[in-house]
């Protein structure tokens, strides 16, 4: 299973950082290979290539303000949550896009 996501927050700095390690942390506790980009104070990095996002299962969106770029994800399945929520809860929510994934493939 492949996740892309994109982080942000009102400040672009703390949480969207914060969120994008939760999310890697997580996802690495269950071998699930992800790339996450952040969008802070300092612009977008690790930014996602047109390849990342066609190849994601999902799309994780952790935002408290708007994303740039939007349009990329259309057509995939987006979970769009808080970055604070993310932060405190990126384990089931990893839990529970392999279980979405694994329906997937019956």
């Amino acid at each position: 299973m492949k996740i892309v996501g994109v982080t942000s927050c009102p400040s672009g700095v703390a949480h969207t950082y914060m969120a994008a390690e939760a999310l890697e942390q997580s996802a690495k506790k269950v071998g699930v290979d992800i790339k996450v980009e952040t969008q802070g104070s300092s612009g977008a990095e690790n930014q996602l290539t047109s390849n990342d996002v066609a190849n994601a299962n999902f799309v994780v969106l952790t935002n408290d303000t708007n994303i740039n770029g939007m349009e990329r994800f259309k057509g995939k399945k987006v979970v769009q949550l808080s970055a604070t929520q993310i932060i405190e809860k990126a384990d089931a929510v990893m839990g529970k896009l392999l279980t979405l994934n694994k329906g997937e493939l019956k």
